[in-house]
């Protein structure tokens, strides 16, 4: 690995990702997928408008609603097979609950219980499969992730796709159905007004969300992923912390039967997805989380400013919930109480459409996320 020049800043578009470009597709994917949901009808279902642009898609079936998603890793498996060669450890088993946490973190925004995970893992050959230790660690932190989220592992596919994947690579993906159930829990945003409350809960790190600007930043530096960043912590070692899983807290919540107005997962866009209702709503922040280590140390290396870094990376918070002014410490108290540290970051107010971080004097306007 070659050091890079680190006298300039290291942004988002130059790792290769520009959502500009990305963007435009997945609003016409969604114009186009909207045409189709009058063929539920003959079905004798019925979809939730409001779902379509939301983490995950919404179908009335009756009794209860039924959500599902989709979801790829992304490049995070290439920073494990870099540090496996490194330090001779499979980092597989927290890549798992990576993958599985892309899914369930996006089903639970709609109010739903996570039921059934179904795998994806596709290798660039079949010898992919061959490494024992490797391939054994992917099965037993997916299992394992499974269980913390009560859900059923009902299946998979395992294609070799030479000449699609590289070689040596492996593309991860997880689905996941779930019910709401009450349909009282649905939360779509149509309850969310002024005067609620946001509460953040905390991230563990990266996540899964910014790793091809956390590549780029290893090529610059001397020591790549060996880099120290805290003692006895390397920067490879603080990337493959996995993605925390969130279910427990929103199933938490309705068993104390505190229904939150809506939800964000803090993925791709950073804290612009604070944004992601089309209503014309301000989002004020009064206080921010504690950044985890590694998100500190990229944000100083990639010269990142306060703009760039919250709009680009969680920086702390992994999941918004929008919840009524009373609910607001409860739902902070039930989060601690699993293990997931949380605040009230702020309220929602009247207003034009953006995200006000008071403390940063960081605002990000309507313009700037695009989603639908």
């Amino acid at each position: 690995m070659t050091a890079e020049n680190p006298s300039t800043p290291l942004t988002y578009d130059q790792a290769g990702v520009n959502y500009d470009l990305i963007d435009p597709l997945k609003v016409a994917a969604q114009r186009a997928a909207a045409q189709t949901g009058a063929h539920l009808a003959s079905h004798g279902f019925s979809e939730v408008g409001a779902s379509r642009g939301e983490s995950a898609y919404v179908v009335d079936v009756g009794p209860m609603y039924l959500a599902s998603i989709v979801e790829c890793l992304g490049t995070k498996t290439l920073v494990a097979d870099d540090m496996a060669k490194l330090t001779g450890k499979s980092y597989y088993d927290g890549i798992a609950q990576d993958t599985i946490a892309m899914a369930v973190n996006d089903l639970i925004t709609v109010g739903a219980t996570p039921l059934v995970v179904q795998a994806y893992w596709a290798a660039g050959g079949s010898d992919w499969f061959g490494d024992k230790v490797r391939a054994n660690a992917l099965v037993a932190g997916w299992k394992k992730a499974c269980d913390v989220c009560n859900v059923a592992w009902g299946g998979g596919e395992t294609p070799a796709l030479a000449g699609i994947v590289a070689d040596g690579r492996v593309d991860l993906a997880a689905s996941c159905t779930g019910i709401i159930s009450p349909k009282t829990r649905l939360s779509v945003g149509d309850k969310m007004g002024p005067g609620d409350a946001i509460v953040l809960l905390a991230s563990s790190g990266i996540h899964a969300n910014g790793l091809s600007l956390a590549r780029k930043l290893a090529e610059r530096l001397p020591q790549g992923y060996l880099t120290e960043i805290t003692p006895g912590v390397t920067y490879g070692e603080a990337l493959l912390a996995p993605t925390v899983l969130y279910s427990p807290v929103t199933e938490a919540l309705a068993a104390a039967g505190i229904n939150p107005h809506y939800c964000a997962n803090v993925t791709g866009h950073g804290w612009r997805k604070l944004l992601r209702h089309p209503k014309q709503l301000t989002y004020r922040i009064t206080q921010v989380p504690t950044v985890t280590p590694v998100l500190a140390f990229m944000q100083r290396e990639c010269q990142l400013d306060d703009q760039e870094a919250y709009g680009t990376l969680n920086m702390g918070a992994g999941f918004a919930l929008y919840v009524a002014a009373g609910d607001a410490q409860r739902v902070v108290e039930i989060s601690k109480s699993l293990g997931i540290d949380a605040i009230i970051a702020g309220r929602v107010e009247a207003g034009p459409k953006q995200v006000v971080i008071e403390p940063l004097n960081v605002v990000y306007g309507a313009d700037e996320l695009q989603l639908r």
